[in-house]
């Protein structure tokens, strides 16, 4: 790797993990999410897997979701009822 290619993907992580203030809460998700996405591209995970593993990953999320406001509305109607 050059010294140019080095220092333009050193200034490359720097602005994605700089642009919140330095250990803030959204400065540590971002770094995260970085690491997790570089571990994929490091192991040469093909973009279907990584397709793949979001979408297991949202639509695990959506669910727990739609059970939790299923649980709200469950409650409003019993206490409508009293």
């Amino acid at each position: 790797m050059t010294p140019v290619t080095h220092s333009a993907i050193i200034q490359l992580q720097n602005n994605l993990i700089m642009d919140y203030k330095p250990y803030s809460p959204e400065w540590h998700r971002k770094r995260y999410l970085k690491e997790a996405l570089d571990k994929y591209f490091d192991d040469y995970v093909e973009n279907e897997v990584i397709h793949g593993d979001l979408m297991d990953i949202l639509s695990a999320r959506m669910s727990a979701a739609v059970n939790e406001v299923n649980k709200v509305l469950d409650l409003k109607d019993k206490l409508k009822d009293t």
